[in-house]
C-alpha cells in the first residue's frame, strides 16, 4: 500500500506538470527546446536526470561494485567532476552560442549546418536513431527486480504504465515538461540516495564497521584478495579506469545530453548551472557506486552466477524498511522516466528535424511537424518498450549486447567532430565522416567478432573508451590531409563568439 501511494502521487505530478507547459509546445523551437529559454536549475537538473537512469542504480552499481568494491565510487567522482564539471566548462557556452547562431535544434543539424553538408547530417541522424533505441530499452531492465520484489506481480505491466506515462507528459509539455519534472525527478534521486546509502551503512553496525567487514572478503576466482575491495583503487585499477572513462568522457558526445546546453537561457545561467549540475553528479552517482561497493556484504543473500549483476541492489534495498523501499521505487522509477524522456525527444525531434523536414516534407507546417514529433515520440517509446518486453521473456542476449555497445558508438562517433567543430577552424566533414564510420564501425566489430579480439578489447566498455579516444585522433589527422574548407563560411561561423554574449 505504500509503495502504490508513493507511486500514484508521483504519476499525478508527473501528468499534472506535463499539461501545465502545455502551452510551450507551439512551435518547434518550444518543444525541443524549451524556447532556449531554461534556466540555470533546470538545465542542471535535466542534465544530470539524464545522465543517471536505473542503469546506473541497478547495473553499474551493482555491477561494479561488486568487481571493484568501494573504489567503485571514482566513477561517481569521474561523472562529477569529468562528466559534468568539465563538459559545462568546455562545451557549456560555446555551445550555446554556435548552435543559436547557426539556428542548431538537434545535434545532426548542427553538423549540417556546421559544415554545410546534408549528407553528414542524414548519417548522424540515422546513428542516433539506430543507437538510442536500444539504449532507451535498456532503461526498463534495471527496475524488473525491484518492482517484483515490490508488487509480486509481472513486471510487463510496468513496462506498459511507464511508457504510458512518459508519452503523456512529454508530448503535453514537451521539452518544458521534462525539464520541470528533471529537477522534481533530480530532488528525490538526492534524497533517495542519500537515505538508501545511510540505511544500508547502518544496518552493518556505520560507516567504519561496514567497511571493515568490507576488508575481510576475498575472491580468488575474480582475483580480489582480503583487503582489495577497501583498497584506494580497487583490485582492478584498470579496468576501472575504463569504466570511469567511458561513463565520463561519454557524456560529451551524447546528443541528449549536450542538446541540453542549446537550450539554457543564456550564457550567464550556464556558470550556475556547472556548479549545481556538479554537486548533483557528486551526490547521485558517487552515492549509487558507492552504495554498489557495499555488495559483497549481501554475498549469502546473492548469486550473481544464477541472476546477474542487477540482483544486487534491489537485494540490498529488500532489506530496508518498508518506507525506504518505497521511496527507492520511486527514485530508480524517476531516474529512468527522465532519461527516457530526454532520449526519446532527441530521437523524435532527430527524425522530425533533420529527416523529414528537409527531405520529404519540405513545405510543412510547424503545426504538422510538431503533430509528427509527437506521434514519434509515441512510437519511439512503444518500440523501447516491445524491446524491453522480449528482452525480459525471452532473454534475447543480440539485444542486450547491442544496449551495451549504444553508447560507446554514440560517443566514439560524436564526442571528437564535436568538440573540434566548437574551437578549430580547420575541421572539416571528411574528418567527421572518418570518425562517424570507425567509432560506429569499431563497436559493432566488438559485438559481431567479439572473438576475434585479444582479451582487453572483448569488453564494450574498453571498446567505447578506445572510440572516444580514438575519435580526438582521427579528427585533427583527417583534417590536416583533407582539404581545407572555406575560409570565408567557416569565418562567418565563428564571429558569434566575438559577439557579445546574450
Amino acid at each position: 500500500m505504500i509503495n502504490l501511494i508513493f507511486l500514484i502521487c508521483y504519476f499525478a505530478v508527473m501528468i499534472g506538470i506535463g499539461f501545465y507547459w502545455r502551452h510551450s509546445t507551439k512551435d518547434i523551437n518550444g518543444f525541443v527546446l524549451g524556447g532556449r529559454s531554461v534556466g540555470p536549475w533546470l538545465t542542471a537538473f535535466a542534465y544530470g536526470t539524464s545522465y543517471f537512469s536505473a542503469v546506473v542504480f541497478i547495473g553499474y552499481a551493482g555491477q561494479f561494485g561488486w568487481k571493484y568494491g568501494i573504489a567503485a565510487a571514482w566513477a561517481g567522482v569521474g561523472n562529477a567532476f569529468l562528466g559534468s564539471l568539465l563538459a559545462w566548462i568546455v562545451l557549456g557556452k560555446r555551445t550555446r552560442i554556435m548552435t543559436q547562431h547557426l539556428g542548431s535544434a538537434t545535434m545532426p543539424q548542427f553538423f549540417g549546418s556546421r559544415f554545410n553538408s546534408k549528407n553528414l547530417k542524414i548519417a548522424s541522424s540515422i546513428i542516433i536513431f539506430v543507437f538510442l533505441i536500444p539504449y532507451t530499452a535498456s532503461l526498463y531492465n534495471g527496475l524488473s527486480r525491484l518492482f517484483e520484489m515490490a508488487f509480486h506481480i509481472d513486471y510487463s505491466v510496468f513496462i506498459v504504465i511507464m511508457a504510458v506515462l512518459t508519452a503523456i507528459y512529454v508530448n503535453a509539455g514537451g521539452y518544458m515538461a521534462t525539464a520541470v519534472n528533471d529537477f522534481i525527478q533530480g530532488l528525490i534521486m538526492i534524497f533517495g540516495i542519500i537515505a538508501v546509502v545511510i540505511a544500508v551503512l547502518m544496518s552493518h553496525g556505520g560507516l567504519t564497521e561496514s567497511i571493515n567487514k568490507l576488508s575481510q572478503v576475498s575472491d580468488p576466482e575474480m582475483g580480489i584478495a582480503q583487503g582489495a575491495l577497501t583498497s584506494l583503487f580497487g583490485p582492478d585499477p584498470f579496468s576501472l579506469l575504463c569504466v570511469v572513462i567511458l561513463t565520463s568522457l561519454g557524456t560529451w558526445g551524447l546528443p541528449q545530453m549536450v542538446q541540453k546546453f542549446y537550450a539554457i537561457k543564456d550564457v550567464g545561467a550556464i556558470k550556475k548551472g556547472t556548479i549545481i549540475s556538479t554537486i548533483f553528479a557528486l551526490i547521485v552517482a558517487g552515492g549509487c557506486y558507492f552504495l554498489g561497493g557495499f555488495g559483497r556484504l549481501y554475498a549469502d543473500q546473492v548469486n550473481v552466477a544464477a541472476d546477474g549483476y542487477d540482483s544486487i541492489v534491489p537485494t540490498m534495498v529488500s532489506t530496508l524498511s518498508p518506507v525506504l523501499i518505497a521511496l527507492v521505487l520511486v527514485l530508480v522509477l524517476a531516474a529512468s522516466m527522465s532519461t527516457l524522456s530526454s532520449l526519446v525527444l532527441a530521437s523524435s525531434s532527430t527524425i522530425t528535424i533533420d529527416l523529414v523536414k528537409d527531405n520529404i516534407a519540405k513545405k510543412a507546417s510547424e503545426k504538422k511537424l510538431i503533430g509528427l514529433m509527437r506521434f514519434l515520440v509515441v512510437v519511439f517509446i512503444a518500440i523501447s518498450a516491445i524491446i524491453a518486453l522480449i528482452q525480459y521473456h525471452s532473454s534475447v542476449t543480440f539485444i542486450a549486447q547491442l544496449m551495451g555497445i549504444s553508447w560507446g558508438a554514440l560517443a566514439g562517433s560524436f564526442l571528437a567532430p564535436f568538440l573540434y567543430s566548437l574551437f578549430w577552424k580547420r575541421t572539416t566533414k571528411q574528418a567527421c565522416w572518418a570518425c562517424f564510420i570507425f567509432g560506429v564501425g569499431f563497436m559493432l566489430f566488438n559485438m559481431f567478432g567479439n572473438s576475434l579480439l585479444p582479451g582487453v578489447l572483448q569488453s564494450p566498455i574498453n571498446c567505447g573508451v578506445i572510440a572516444m579516444l580514438a575519435g580526438l585522433i582521427i579528427v585533427p589527422v583527417v583534417s590536416v590531409l583533407s582539404p581545407k574548407p572555406d575560409q570565408e563560411k567557416v569565418n562567418k561561423i565563428f564571429e558569434c563568439f566575438h559577439k557579445k554574449a546574450e
